[in-house]
């Protein structure tokens, strides 16, 4: 493949930050607007481009005769060099997965541009505001086609500091700066597990390249064989370190606490950042390294039980938040995690059976599972906006009735329901499917698990669906509507190809060997996972379809834990607590009181010391010639008198 196609892919969205950035106050509003919906559009057809002719192209770069998609790598030029073998480069891998998030982040982030256009209009610092979306978007492109761990994780902080930058934009807002400071700071400590994880793999591999980890697990496992820590083994350390890193990024708990939050951002900016790109990140991660993970036992089990807690507690929330926009960022914590446990059951079949048919499943159905997400959660969060943008409130005690208003937001709204509760035959229920076929197949405790997520997740969602438009008409002092072509383009195309999504043939795409793997249904799953859902859109319906009393009775009931499902369960005070009573209350207050008296103290006596000595013997410096005599003859005399004592 030449050269220049992948580099403009990069190039561009960079060129547009730096315009907008630089040039864009001195332009209007419509033009920063229109150029960056034109320059993302450009990245748009090329890595469309570049994905048709990877996976359909026939090249033999790309694919071989046994069917297996090649890993190609465009151009990896070197950067740093500490070693012979450790070298850090910069460069373009092209392979299934990198090819899929290509579609999955221009597409998304030209819609995002797009519904900007008409959702931002005449906010202050509108140019600054796609200069950033450029620059978050050339951070996305360059972590997933990175040649090496080193690279992504460069991207990765990049991400990081691009998404402060849009959960931030209203600056003026004390909330939005809590929010970004607070995304910011748990997402560096992750990152600090993440390089440390980095560090240890690189030093006993001696590489950071993708395709050299990758292609030769076992190579990684024996180079690491023999040495251990604390009772496991380095590779296992490594591997859970970097996990680390993606648990911040994809918000795993105990990491989760920001991504609620970050809801202060513009909502274009949660449909990009928070369904579609950033928050898969740890996901991609662990999808890029997965040959090194299944053979971790410990790393992969630590990977399914930390994402089936966090699929169940972030669900089990949903359920209560009066937020839309948080409805739908617990709901995305619960969705990602719910690809982590693919990842994760994907590595533990293959340990139980040695059958790469199991690990493939859970792997290609996470894999899945990102690409439809992406898609219906990007629609459920622009819709989201649509309904804010109409009635000025994020609450929706401020809503209900809206379907006889906005019959374009109900209809794209209610097929991203659909699809995230898994009702055929719209995309999320054939890759939801699969997940939960995967985990039966492991055993059937996180089968009987993830199918309760599943439940909760279609109630929760048409929990929303219903009381935005149903319930209780309120009094809009303004008649709502549905809004411009700019923001109902994106939604009615998100909705149609959520419509469509799941008959795509994934598996003979993205897989995880890169072999054809040929999808069947299996329905006793599907039928136990339809059922399910079907019952818990049914009981959402029978509490929130018309305005009464029983789900106040019922919160009523069971107060304390409605509260704290509404609370969160305490985790934002559990980390304050942390952080204030012990961290600053119990160990700093005591270091910066040792500071202040012991190291400060001492140093200040020896100065006080000095200077009561120099104020003392002051006089010995009069400028007087007969005292200086005098001192003279009377230290010469001293020292006579010390000499004849010590001879005799």
């Amino acid at each position: 493949m030449d050269i220049t196609i992948p580099l403009l892919i990069l190039a561009i969205p960079l060129f547009m930050f730096l315009l907008l950035g630089i040039a864009g106050c001195k332009m209007s509003h419509k033009l920063a607007g229109v150029l960056g919906v034109c320059g993302l559009g450009t990245v748009l057809c090329l890595s469309y481009y570049t994905a048709f002719t990877y996976f359909f192209g026939g090249n033999p770069d790309f694919i071989n005769e046994l069917g297996e998609r090649l890993q190609y790598t465009v151009f990896n030029v070197t950067w740093l060099q500490f070693t012979e073998h450790l070298v850090i480069k910069l460069g373009f891998l092209l392979d299934p997965i990198s090819a899929m998030m290509l579609v999955v982040i221009t597409t998304i982030s030209f819609l995002v541009h797009l519904y900007s256009l008409e959702y931002m209009e005449g906010e202050k610092g509108f140019q600054r505001y796609y200069a950033f979306l450029s620059l978050f978007t050339f951070s996305m492109l360059g972590l997933v086609v990175a040649t090496n761990i080193f690279q992504m994780y460069i991207f990765w902080e990049l991400v990081g500091a691009s998404s402060f930058l849009l959960i931030g934009f209203y600056y003026q807002r004390p909330s939005a700066v809590s929010a970004s400071k607070k995304a910011f700071i748990v997402t560096r400590f992750a990152d600090l597990g993440f390089l440390l994880g980095i560090l240890v793999l690189s030093f006993y591999t001696q590489t950071f390249d993708f395709v050299e980890l990758t292609s030769n697990p076992s190579a990684v496992l024996a180079s690491t064989a023999g040495a251990t820590f604390m009772g496991a083994s380095v590779l296992t350390w490594a591997l859970v370190l970097i996990y680390i890193g993606g648990m911040g990024k994809s918000a795993m708990m105990p990491l989760h606490i920001w991504l609620p939050d970050a809801m202060e951002g513009p909502t274009p900016v949660s449909a990009l950042i928070h369904a579609a790109t950033m928050v898969v990140a740890g996901v991609y991660l662990v999808a890029r390294l997965f040959s090194v993970y299944q053979l971790e036992y410990s790393a992969v089990m630590f990977i399914t039980v930390v994402g089936a807690v966090t699929a169940f507690y972030a669900a089990a929330v949903a359920c209560t938040q009066i937020d839309i926009k948080r409805v739908l960022a617990f709901s995305t914590i619960s969705q990602i995690a719910f690809m982590m446990v693919g990842l994760g059951v994907a590595g533990l079949s293959f340990h139980a059976t040695h059958d790469i048919h199991y690990a493939g499943l859970g792997y290609m159905a996470s894999m899945f599972h990102l690409f439809t997400h992406a898609l219906f959660k990007a629609l459920l969060f622009m819709g989201a906006g649509a309904l804010i943008h109409a009635v000025h409130s994020n609450d929706y005690t401020a809503m209900g009735g809206l379907r006889k208003y906005m019959p374009i937001t109900n209809i794209t709204f209610l097929i991203g329901c659909l699809a995230i509760a898994g009702i055929p035959p719209f995309s999320g229920f054939f890759s939801k499917d699969e997940i939960l076929t995967a985990c039966y197949d492991l055993h059937w405790f996180w089968g009987v698990w993830m199918s309760m997520v599943a439940g909760l997740t279609a109630f929760y969602m048409f929990r929303l669906y219903f009381l935005i438009f149903y319930w209780d008409e309120p009094h809009y002092h303004h008649k709502p509507h549905d809004c411009g072509w700019e923001m109902s383009f994106p939604l009615v195309f998100l909705a149609a190809v959520s419509c469509v999504a799941g008959f795509i043939p994934f598996g003979e795409l993205v897989t995880y060997n890169r072999l054809p793997y040929h999808i069947h249904l299996d329905w006793t799953v599907a039928g136990v996972s339809i059922a399910i859902a079907v019952i818990a859109i049914l009981f959402a319906a029978k509490l929130y379809m018309r305005k009464n009393d029983v789900p106040e009775r019922m919160a009523h009931s069971c107060y304390w834990l409605w509260k704290a499902a509404h609370r969160r369960f305490y985790w934002d005070e559990i980390y304050l607590f942390i952080t204030h009573k012990i961290i600053f209350g119990c160990i700093c207050r005591p270091i910066a009181w040792f500071d202040r008296h012991v190291i400060d103290g001492s140093m200040d006596g020896l100065a006080y010391v000095a200077n009561k000595a120099s104020y003392a013997i002051r006089g010995l410096q009069s400028g007087n010639i007969q005292m200086y005599v005098w001192w003279y003859l009377l230290g010469a005399l001293l020292l006579g008198a010390v000499t004849g004592i010590c001879m005799m």
